[in-house]
């Protein structure tokens, strides 16, 4: 049986996409050994899938049309700059959501039943915290210089988009970094 690497995100759009490579060329600058995600690449998840029957990705597809069809367009708005797990040990660079938020909660909290039921998804341990993920660090390297950079950044703004619709996407791991192609389109309720 045929499984496909598959999550669900939204797209940022070109502007927030540059203005999250332009903060990564500044990070960059720390010297810390990350790997930059690319940039047609940045995207914000709303729920990672992992392995997906091909069988499944039609009711899959479908559900999320059906939800999202259920939650009106919002403003995302990205914005602020940090790291998990902490400062000290940072792991994954992150762009922080402000404006949208609550939407995005929303969504994700809409999203788990019909995905959980279907039995493509696992509900994480810990609470969905919205972000664009920038970067994930390599090796135990020295980060100090990495932490005074974000702390440096920690004011700032990348823009605003309309959200309209919701992807779902398959990714291909390749040597040269993950591939993401667009399963479906799933639009918010219009007007």
């Amino acid at each position: 049986m045929a499984r496909m690497r598959t999550f669900i995100a939204i797209n940022l759009g070109n502007l927030l996409r540059d203005r999250c490579i332009a903060l990564q060329e500044t990070l960059a600058d720390s010297g810390t050994d990350v790997k930059w995600v690319e940039k047609e690449n940045l995207h914000l998840t709303l729920l990672f899938l992992g392995e997906v029957e091909d069988r499944t990705l039609p009711a899959l597809c479908r559900a999320v049309a059906d939800c999202c069809g259920e939650h009106p367009p919002f403003t995302l708005g990205v914005e602020s700059v940090g790291c998990f797990p902490n400062p000290r040990r940072p792991r994954v660079v992150w762009a922080g959501v402000a404006a949208g938020s609550a939407e995005l909660i929303a969504l994700h909290d809409a999203l788990e039943p019909p995905l959980l039921d279907l039995g493509c998804y696992r509900r994480e341990a810990r609470q969905y915290t919205p972000h664009v993920t920038l970067g994930r660090v390599q090796g135990d390297g020295d980060t100090d210089v990495l932490a005074a950079a974000l702390t440096k950044q920690a004011k700032w703004r990348g823009g605003e988009t309309e959200v309209r619709e919701v992807c779902v996407f398959s990714s291909e791991l390749r040597p040269k970094g993950p591939v993401y192609t667009v399963l479906s389109r799933a639009k918010l309720r219009t007007r």
